[in-house]
């Protein structure tokens, strides 16, 4: 019998985890897998361009976790540089367009894995598209940017960040590492808008101190130029701000336009829906995954788009299982994400106050201060923690947390309390490490679970 043939679109997290995993499990006689790229590198750490262009990763190649030789040498057909513009879905195959040669054809399929990625938001604003902004979601991307930071002359060399989330933040640090003056344009209250403004503050407050020039309530109206047509400034509707580059961080959209143009089913974000499976919705031989889909939210019980490297390898791996003969699911997740500017670390899990707002929970919340380790201990050092609870049931919602000093991987013992159901109540015995130079007698995470239980015992909940 011939070979079932797995097309693959995309070819980094959960494009080629997939396809790896399907290979592990079929050999070339059973399965054959082909696998459509659109830029030059796979399989590389998107997560890591920031750190690649701040100077703390010294090489691009350091990024690739397997090159697209490598996958070849696995009996998968990668093509690089080639672009699938179209989906048949009735016909079970793929235009691609190959970027070099122009050269266009049609690939048949009995399976079809969808891992298109994401796109950075770029406004239809004038200038936009000059020379000297960029957005940062590829290798390409970073390399290109790079290039832009080397051509910029003078004494004084000028940064605007566009974005205030954790692509805006980590960029304005490379920014800051290459030796620009940086000015971060923030259109929210505050910065990080996945915590809550008051916890936002302290990052703003922190970024000041280390140079970061931060403008909340900027909403940037034009790009300006100058007359060799690159960037010369960044306009809003109070100011202008010189700059020599634009990095673009305002975050990334579902690059899913050849699955709308098919009617494949989208979520509210414009991600495809999929099952545990990660099947798409209504179609038995294909599957998603990766920042195109949408993922179910275990707290707030509704669906959302979650760019992160961790699930895109975890997707791909359950859809090599299924499409290899094997099963895998995806339950779903908690909304975990860490990042860092300088030494000052962010991290959150859960529902933020408008989220638990925006899916009808009421809850009570509590911050408190601590530090990372003993007080006594040498460069024991600040951390804020904030924590969400239900009203009445007293379950757990979710936590911020912004510090030094080792703060942010403390989210993950808040992380599974979150998908192990717990209250905050339960909480407060967890048996966690302690030595002086870790973690205070009392762990910042269970301080921080004491007091919003109190703050529950207070409303009359518990």
């Amino acid at each position: 019998m011939a070979a079932e043939r797995l097309v693959v679109i995309g070819g980094d997290g959960a494009g080629m985890s997939a396809a790896s995993q399907a290979r592990r499990l079929k050999g070339p006689d059973e399965l054959s897998i082909t696998a459509f790229e659109r830029g030059h590198f796979t399989s590389y750490s998107a997560c890591g361009i920031p750190y690649w262009v701040g100077g703390d990763v010294e090489q691009r190649d350091d990024l690739i976790a397997r090159t697209p030789e490598e996958h070849r040498a696995r009996a998968i057909d990668l093509r690089t540089r080639t672009e699938v513009t179209e989906i048949d879905v009735a016909g079970q195959r793929v235009r691609s367009l190959d970027r070099d040669s122009g050269e266009s054809a049609w690939t048949g399929f009995d399976k079809l894995v969808i891992a298109t990625g994401a796109r950075p938001v770029r406004p239809a604003l004038p200038g936009m598209d000059a020379a000297g902004v960029h957005g940062v979601q590829t290798l390409d991307d970073g390399q290109a940017l790079l290039d832009s930071l080397d051509r910029a002359g003078g004494e004084r060399r000028r940064a605007v960040v566009v974005g205030a989330g954790y692509i805006g933040v980590e960029m304005a640090e490379a920014m800051l590492k290459r030796g620009f003056e940086v000015t971060v344009l923030n259109r929210g209250e505050q910065p990080m808008a996945t915590l809550d403004p008051d916890m936002g503050r302290l990052v703003h407050d922190a970024m000041d101190g280390l140079g970061i020039t931060t403008v909340n309530r900027a909403a940037v109206t034009a790009i300006r130029t100058g007359p060799d047509g690159r960037v010369a400034a960044v306009e809003t509707a109070d100011a202008s701000y010189p700059a020599d580059v634009v990095v673009l961080g305002i975050g990334v959209e579902p690059e899913t336009a050849l699955a709308r143009a098919v009617g494949l089913p989208l979520g509210p974000h414009g991600g495809l829906l999929t099952d545990l499976s990660m099947r798409v919705v209504g179609h038995d031989n294909i599957w998603a995954g990766g920042d195109c889909v949408e993922v179910l939210d275990l707290v707030a019980g509704r669906t959302r788009h979650i760019a992160l490297g961790t699930h895109a390898n975890k997707h791909g791996q359950i859809i090599g299982s299924n499409v290899g003969g094997g099963y895998g699911t995806f339950p779903g997740v908690v909304g975990t994400a860490v990042s860092k500017v300088c030494d000052l670390e962010i991290a959150r899990t859960g529902l933020r106050e408008k989220d638990a707002r925006a899916v009808g929970l009421r809850f009570v919340s509590a911050t408190i201060e601590s530090t990372g380790r003993a007080g006594y201990y040498p460069g024991a050092r600040p951390m804020t923690v904030k924590m969400l609870a239900e009203y009445r049931t007293g379950r757990l919602l979710g936590v911020q947390i912004v510090g030094r000093d080792g703060a942010a991987k403390r989210v993950d013992v808040v992380a599974v309390a979150l998908t192990a159901g717990m209250t905050v109540e339960r909480m407060t015995s967890l048996d966690l490490g302690y030595a002086p130079p870790f973690s205070p007698v009392w762990d910042p995470v269970l301080v921080a679970a004491r007091k919003t239980v109190t703050a529950l015992r207070q409303a009359g909940t518990a």
